[in-house]
């Protein structure tokens, strides 16, 4: 039997929507990584995160994916069917929020040589490795907020990048809201 790995992911929006922006995932082994956006949503940041994780991991062991983000997880794990179905469209019939993430998560998981699975955690409830990814991502939105955009990882391979240009509002902006009828498929 292969082994699994597990990895907790958070993101952090100093502003909601149009914040700096903060994505974390730290591998229960220890290692980590985190990195800024200059501007975003929770949303992104906690699909942003996911990704990350997932294109960190490659391998054949099976990738067990902790998020205390409801969205993250059936973005990547039940809506992505129906909207791949659908033209990358929702039940109503409107644009799938954040596409290029959701895709990206698709890919990545269909790169992957072992499966993807997802565990929703409660978030600021004490687990340990949330605790770290919440810490993580929000000192990532901070430094991207100061406009000093760096990717941190636990190997010391930290790198500075320029910061992204904010992303037009109608593209990826998604509504600070709970889950509703025209995110599903």
């Amino acid at each position: 039997m292969d082994a699994v790995i597990t990895v907790s992911t958070d993101g952090s929006c100093l502003r909601n929507p149009g914040g700096a922006s903060g994505w974390a995932w730290v591998n229960h082994d220890g290692s980590f990584a985190s990195g800024g956006i200059a501007s975003g949503t929770n949303q992104v940041a906690e699909l942003q995160a996911v990704l990350e994780a997932i294109r960190a991991h490659p391998g054949a062991d099976e990738l067990r994916i902790e998020s205390d983000s409801q969205y993250a997880i059936k973005c990547a794990s039940v809506w992505v069917t129906g909207w791949k179905r659908k033209g990358w469209r929702t039940a109503s019939g409107g644009p799938v929020k954040n596409l290029d993430l959701v895709q990206g998560i698709e890919q990545a998981m269909a790169d992957r040589a072992g499966k993807v699975v997802f565990h929703w955690v409660r978030g600021h409830q004490g687990d340990h490795f949330n605790e770290r990814a919440d810490v993580l991502a929000g000192s990532a939105a901070r430094a991207a907020q100061r406009g000093e955009v760096v990717v941190t990882r636990s190997d010391g391979a930290d790198e500075t990048v320029p910061a992204p240009r904010p992303v037009a509002a109608a593209a990826s902006a998604a509504p600070a809201r709970a889950l509703d009828a025209d995110l599903l498929f």
